[in-house]
């Protein structure tokens, strides 16, 4: 396609439905430190790497510091099992047809994720290693999300501008990567009560606001982050040529949108923050 040169995917939760797999070895880990995992600690953890979440639930718990390798090795252990259990990886709906449409338009894609490698290949098997050129583990960079370094990473393998590219996320540490990487970054929050639509400003400016709004799920977690691209209710709704809309305006001044929060291709931008050249 013309400005649209790669498409990045988050694994947990956006390409995949694994947030339940790790939220199993999330309550046995707090149980084996005298706690009980709690939807609080799940909101802070979400998408963070597990260098940064196994911190936040063992000063939730209010253990000591002591606690946070013993835990990380057994969730990363635990997590690798469950993982490798028939039928437990399931792709997200929309997920393998976006993969398809993107391979028939011959736009590249790479899987990029805070997961570790030895989860992150379960995954390849169950969806498909053929359909990405590049894959980011979390164990294979420096800095994970919500550091751009993963995205970063891609784009320099890849040999493309990130404003060229287009990430697609679940969470809002994710999402925050993709948008310091430069990219396009659009949101599907596989878990819409962890955002505080509200504190976004953004509340009912699209026909996916509302739909989340509907859905009767309480905003009481992060606001949307600043930059977004766009704030989608579901990988059906994306397609090439609506990330190919949303590169466009960005290589070419003229054409992005006059005012932030406007409309271009029917799809609402600069949700919490200004439009990126």
């Amino acid at each position: 396609m013309g400005s649209l040169a790669a498409v990045f995917f988050d694994m947990d939760g956006l390409l995949v439905d694994t947030e339940p797999i790790w939220t199993i070895a999330e309550h046995e880990a707090a149980a084996r430190l005298g706690g009980e995992f709690t939807p609080a600690m799940k909101r802070a953890m979400i998408g963070h790497g597990i260098d940064t979440a196994v911190p936040l639930m063992v000063s939730m718990l209010g253990r000591p510091a002591s606690d946070v390798a013993p835990t990380a090795e057994f969730l990363l252990r635990r997590s690798a099992e469950l993982f490798r259990e028939p039928g437990a990886i399931v792709p997200q709906p929309g997920a393998v047809e976006l993969l398809v449409a993107l391979r028939a338009a011959g736009v590249p894609t790479a899987l990029v994720s805070s997961s570790f490698r030895d989860l992150m290949e379960p995954v390849l098997h169950v969806v498909g290693d053929e359909f990405f050129a590049v894959t980011v583990a979390g164990d294979e960079v420096t800095r994970r999300k919500p550091d751009p370094e993963p995205y970063l990473t891609a784009a320099r393998v890849l040999g493309v501008d990130p404003v060229r590219c287009v990430v697609l996320e679940d969470s809002p540490s994710g999402a925050r990567a993709g948008v310091a990487a430069g990219c396009a970054t659009i949101m599907i929050p596989s878990m819409p009560d962890l955002l505080d639509l509200a504190a976004s400003g953004a509340s009912g400016a699209s026909g996916a606001l509302e739909a989340l709004e509907a859905s009767g799920v309480a905003a009481r977690g992060e606001p949307v982050p600043a930059g977004l691209a766009a704030l989608l209710a579901s990988l059906h709704d994306v397609t090439p040529d609506l990330m190919e809309s949303l590169t466009t305006p960005r290589l070419s001044p003229p054409l992005r949108p006059s005012r932030p929060g406007c409309e271009v291709g029917g799809v609402r931008h600069g949700f919490g923050g200004e439009d990126r050249a």
